[in-house]
């Protein structure tokens, strides 16, 4: 039976076989389409059918390498600079050649001072992404990599002299005052946006006068992390704060141009650090970057310092599952001396109970 198709919850299918000249050669086919329409689904047929009549003919074509992936794949700009090094590595191996254990083995040779965490980010993940991109499109192997374990991390934490996930200090109010107190306007409002909104460093940066609705309260906030773009609601306080800032055009580092006006005034992510550092230190405090003193902050206030629930945090910080930022974000606040001194903390003992003696009856 020829290849036909047909769906499955919200997937199409494909079952039967491919012919040529009215004989099977390939199948028998029960496999998802991974087409969410008919369209699709026909497209991935024509697609297979095309691709087993061709080898049918001509026989298995040479095997793809890494580097013939790379042609296939879309990367952003940020990947493309990534992959720079690992296509000079491992671009003339075959897809089929290259394993997890291959891909984890780069990162000491690409990157020897860098930690288990920025392998995986930098190579592991770039690499997997322009492999699994040929599997979808040619068929080519797939590759799954094991993360690297806690042992690992250590290893190489010890190799490198240098502690990787460092434990961070979130903001906490008084922080936050001391420092607007020793900040301008602009860093001020941008450091309480972070803290009350949780919104991260790119997204406070790119905020335009646009985003802003005054009547409402509201922010448009852009999409990052899987997140979609969103309004978000500001207390009055901090929408004032933000319509008293007026909009600055940054400069683009790279072209010199300038950009469009933006509510804080910074072009970059990166921007703020030289500030941020200037002003702790004028305010006697310790340097915070925007992560925990923003989103880091955010949470651990919320849900450690004020009691509310994690799922309802998680919610007003845009978090998709509350159990990551339960695990990443809150920060415990008791110190560990106090707790071991509850174990020695004599209880106050209640005194004997007295039990009044029963009267002896008459007849006794």
């Amino acid at each position: 039976m020829p290849l036909q198709i047909y769906k499955r919850g919200r997937v199409y299918w494909a079952k039967g076989w491919i012919e040529y000249n009215g004989r099977p050669i390939a199948g028998p086919y029960r496999r998802s389409t991974k087409a969410s329409t008919e369209e699709g689904a026909r497209d991935w047929i024509n697609h297979e059918t095309e691709r087993q009549i061709r080898r049918y003919v001509v026989g298995d074509e040479p095997s793809k390498t890494f580097s013939d992936a790379i042609m296939l794949y879309n990367a952003s700009p940020k990947a493309a600079k990534q992959l720079i090094p690992i296509v000079e590595a491992i671009g003339d191996l075959s897809l089929g050649a290259i394993s997890g254990a291959l891909l984890k083995s780069l990162g000491p040779k690409l990157k020897p001072k860098a930690s288990t965490d920025t392998w995986w980010r930098e190579i592991v993940t770039p690499a997997s992404a322009v492999i699994n991109n040929a599997h979808e499109l040619e068929g080519t192997p797939l590759i799954r990599v094991k993360p690297y374990d806690k042992f690992e991390r250590i290893a190489q934490d010890k190799r490198r002299g240098k502690l990787s996930r460092v434990e961070r200090t979130p903001a906490d109010k008084e922080w936050i005052e001391a420092f607007c107190r020793a900040a301008d306007p602009y860093n001020a409002a941008l450091v309480r946006f972070m803290f009350e909104t949780a919104a991260r460093i790119d997204q406070a940066v790119s905020l335009e006068p646009d985003d802003l609705r005054p009547h409402e309260n509201k922010v448009r906030v852009k999409a990052q992390k899987g997140h979609p773009e969103s309004w978000i609601t500001v207390s009055p306080q901090m929408m004032d704060e933000l319509l008293a800032l007026p909009a600055k055009r940054p400069k683009n580092r790279k072209t010199g141009k300038l950009m469009k006006a933006r509510v804080f005034g910074y072009g970059s992510s990166t921007g703020y650090n030289t500030r941020w550092k200037t002003i702790c230190k004028r305010a006697g405090i310790q340097y915070l970057s925007a992560h925990p003193a923003g989103r880091h902050g955010f949470f651990t206030e919320l849900v450690v310092r004020q009691g509310v629930d994690p799922v309802t945090a998680a919610k007003a910080g845009r978090w998709s599952d509350p159990n990551l930022p339960m695990r990443i974000y809150a920060h415990a606040e008791t110190d560990e001396a106090d707790v071991r001194a509850r174990f020695r903390t004599n209880h106050v003992q209640e005194g004997p109970v007295q039990i009044p003696k029963q009267q002896k009856s008459k007849k006794e």
